[in-house]
């Protein structure tokens, strides 16, 4: 765009051509993020953070398209309703970990295409029980998800001081997410009877389990509907807060 004036009105034309520019501009500058999305960091660096798809510590064994960075990105009323979780649960001393927030459509589409490939067996740790072709129709997996509105978010509950995170290995030959603690992929949370992604009736949330199990899983599910999330009831680890709003396909970038 090229702005050029030798009279005071198109002085005034070189404003507006400026401006115009300006206003081109912008959404490349910030549009990192949709608008009123927040990074969780910025509202509270206190909550951990183990973004599950942009790694390999996931169901389809591989970083998602649109995870850029292992970045929670959320609403900010969201955002903003986490922190006051973490507050009341930091005098339990206790924290929240989240597993996933803000997910782009792209990643959505991506699980789809997973679905209808063949069985891979690292991944069936993930749904021991279970032909992965059936998790769009059992609800473990939906064709749209609320994670794409940025009002939904996956986490649980880390006892402080926070213990070590083993790395993880993608060649170790892991439990299925429905067994002991010990035998699953590395993670420093507390025991909620499976790991987190487990397709599963276990992971549902109301599901028989050992009383220190069900101890935590009622603490978490009450932390957050006192700040106003609700529960999914077949993912113990999924919250939703407010009304959704439209979805997105912004990729998560780093900070």
């Amino acid at each position: 765009m090229l702005c050029h004036a030798e009279t005071p009105m198109a002085s005034r034309r070189i404003i507006l051509c400026v401006a115009t520019f300006l206003a081109l501009i912008a959404p490349a500058a910030a549009g990192r993020l949709p608008s009123g999305f927040v990074y969780l960091r910025d509202i509270d660096s206190s909550i951990l953070q183990d973004i599950r798809y942009a790694g390999y510590d996931n169901f389809t064994g591989r970083p998602l398209p649109g995870y850029g960075a292992p970045e929670c990105i959320l609403r900010r009323d969201v955002a903003e309703a986490l922190h006051r979780v973490q507050a009341d649960l930091a005098r339990e001393s206790l924290s929240l970990k989240v597993y996933d927030c803000y997910r782009p459509t792209r990643t959505v589409r991506a699980f789809a295409r997973w679905a209808q490939t063949p069985d891979e067996k690292r991944s069936k740790r993930f749904y021991p029980n279970l032909d992965k072709r059936r998790l769009f129709a059992l609800g473990y997996i939906a064709p749209q998800s609320a994670h794409s509105t940025g009002n939904a978010v996956d986490l649980t509950l880390v006892k402080l001081p926070v213990a070590p995170l083993p790395p993880f290995d993608r060649d170790a030959a892991y439990g299925a997410c429905t067994g002991p603690a010990a035998q699953r992929a590395p993670d420093n949370s507390l025991d909620m009877g499976t790991s987190f992604d487990c397709f599963d009736v276990m992971s549902h949330t109301a599901s028989a389990v050992t009383p220190d199990k069900r101890r935590w899983r009622d603490a978490l599910i009450a932390a957050m509907r006192h700040r106003g999330f609700h529960n999914y009831s077949r993912e113990w680890w999924h919250f939703s807060f407010g009304m959704r709003g439209p979805p997105f396909d912004v990729p998560i970038e780093a900070r």
